[in-house]
């Protein structure tokens, strides 16, 4: 459903849902993605650990930042309702 289709919507509690689920997506998407620039720079934040020192943490991190991406860009989409 786009944006267009979105505001044109008549029933109000679909479109309420739809700007909470919208909302949702993007708290989470930058909590995912501050998450792993957290733990991707770790060294500069002066965070260092056996964890973040290996290259599991980067991929970890780089996965992490991808999925918050994609939740961020779900939120701008607010595609919940496909017909």
């Amino acid at each position: 459903m786009s944006l267009e289709e979105f505001e044109n919507t008549p029933d109000s509690k679909t479109r309420r849902y739809m700007l909470m689920k919208s909302i949702m997506d993007f708290g989470m998407g930058f909590i995912y993605l501050g998450i792993g620039i957290i733990i991707f720079f770790s060294k500069e934040f002066h965070l260092n650990s056996n964890f973040s020192d290996s290259t599991i943490a980067k991929i970890f991190a780089v996965v992490v930042i991808i999925y918050g991406s994609w939740r961020i860009y779900r939120g701008i989409k607010k595609d919940y309702y496909k017909d």
